[in-house]
């Protein structure tokens, strides 16, 4: 195929291939016309990674694929056949794959998603915004202006990441959606030292737009500023204590541990199955009094928005706990059909390769009224936590453990030193219960998010305020 860099035509897909819609879609009517659902999910997407590391360029990538994907549904039987080979040829051998599913049985046919015409991102493709030279020029001044913020440096990493993405879902009955997707990503990391010991701080952003935004030194500077401070921070830490006790997380990137603490067991699938700790609890309340958990694809040009998902369902904001009560789940089309309610617009895949289903876009808890000052002087001993690394859940028990990369003890409504080593440990609905105080300063993370499930990665995005919870369990090395 060749590379089409322009995807205002809206055959995009059938220009520079031998594929005719028209021959097409009687493809897709034969493979899945009868089934209850389905789509032909067509994807062409570039992307590009600078990586300068040590003073120098060390990694430079660019990457073109393209492919389609085939799904029929049967009830909740799947049939899914994809090929990197955009040819009537290996669709129709697709569509004899998925047809398997059917084994006697008629489908009813779910209605198709409604139609869109907004547009939460441009359509322009960063990756031939900015000339090559200019991308290496950039991460080599940020490398420059590193080591010379601070004489402890001694690395600096810094990397740019581009995608643009083009998709289009043909459906039985003629609708077709398309949507172009533009995803950017800076990247600063810094390694400081004093005498033997070293410790490394990191900032990054990103979103659905172009690279300039990443040219103005303000902006990259930050970066640097950031990665800087935290990396100071963590020189200053001492061990972090261990026991149950009171824990404040800052606002932003802290609502990571909602994502995966909470958020998962929201999804459509697991409590279809029964397989969530939230499941069959719609309308009780499941955390405190105050506690709003939003999941927002509509927000404009953040990392986990779609204009529409990946089923063509456009995005929406879904309330799923207010004020404490569960008020429903994150549905792809399959699950919210077996489960008698509506699409969410949650249907997501990673790419052409993989079926869709039900996952997150931009999750999120509502600010409260108190100030985060107010917040930290109500603590009596614990620990505020304002970073998290990695971190794991059990769907099932809600069990999570989260390991923070910057967090600091407080003593008696004061913060005092920064902690190196802690861990959080708690269930995920218990301690939605245990939350006592909600900060008014709700912040989105700066971009950076990627979520995994099933083997799938895609880009998403998390934050909250200020909170303050009881009773969770810290694991330190003091």
């Amino acid at each position: 195929m060749t590379v089409i860099l322009n995807a205002d035509s809206p055959d995009f897909f059938f220009r520079s291939t031998a594929m005719d819609e028209d021959r097409v879609q009687t493809l897709v009517e034969d493979a899945i016309g009868a089934m209850d659902d389905g789509e032909l999910y067509l994807e062409f997407s570039q992307s590009e990674s600078l990586a300068f590391d040590d003073g120098r360029l060390k990694n430079a990538s660019f990457n073109t694929e393209q492919g389609f994907g085939l799904r029929g549904v049967i009830n909740e039987a799947t049939g899914y056949a994809h090929s990197s080979d955009l040819s009537e040829d290996a669709i129709r051998r697709a569509g004899e794959t998925v047809q398997a599913v059917r084994a006697g049985r008629t489908g009813t046919v779910a209605e198709n998603p409604r139609g869109t015409n907004r547009a939460l991102y441009a359509a322009d493709n960063p990756l031939t915004d900015i000339p090559f030279e200019q991308k290496v020029r950039l991460l080599e001044e940020i490398d420059t202006y590193a080591r010379n913020q601070d004489s402890r440096v001694r690395q600096v990493s810094a990397s740019l990441f581009g995608e643009w993405q083009v998709v289009e879902i043909i459906r039985a009955g003629g609708q077709r959606v398309r949507d172009i997707r533009p995803l950017v990503r800076l990247n600063v990391s810094v390694i400081l030292g004093e005498g033997e010991r070293q410790e490394s701080g990191f900032h990054g952003s990103g979103g659905r737009f172009g690279y300039h935004e990443f040219f103005a030194p303000d902006n990259w500077r930050n970066h640097v500023a950031e990665a800087i401070r935290q990396a100071e921070v963590n020189l200053q830490s001492i061990p972090a204590p261990a026991g149950e006790m009171e824990v404040a997380l800052g606002p932003g990137w802290p609502g990571v541990l909602l994502h995966e603490a909470v958020g998962h067991g929201l999804e459509g699938d697991f409590n279809r199955k029964q397989t969530s700790a939230f499941s069959g609890l719609i309308g009780e309340r499941v955390a405190a009094k105050g506690v709003t958990v939003i999941d927002d694809g509509t927000m404009e040009q953040r990392r986990g928005s779609l204009t529409v998902d990946d089923e063509g369902t456009p995005t929406s904001r879904n309330i799923l706990i207010e004020d404490g009560i569960l008020k429903g789940y994150m549905q792809d089309r399959l699950n919210a059909r077996l489960m008698g309610v509506a699409p969410t617009g949650n249907g997501r895949r990673q790419n052409y390769a993989h079926a869709p289903m039900p996952r997150m876009t931009n999750t999120f808890m509502l600010a409260g009224d108190r100030q985060p000052e107010e917040i930290i002087a109500a603590m009596k001993d614990g620990v505020y936590a304002v970073n998290f690394g990695g971190g794991q859940v059990d769907i099932t028990s809600g069990k999570f453990v989260f390991s923070c990369t910057e967090a600091y003890r407080v003593q008696n409504g004061k913060i005092g030193a920064p902690v190196k080593g802690a861990t959080l440990i708690g269930n995920g609905p218990e301690a939605m219960k245990k939350v006592r105080m909600i900060g008014n300063d709700l912040k989105l993370d700066t971009g950076v998010g990627t979520c995994g499930k099933a083997g799938q990665s895609i880009p998403a995005g998390v934050g909250q305020p200020t909170l303050l919870m009881d009773g969770l369990t810290v694991g330190g090395t003091g």
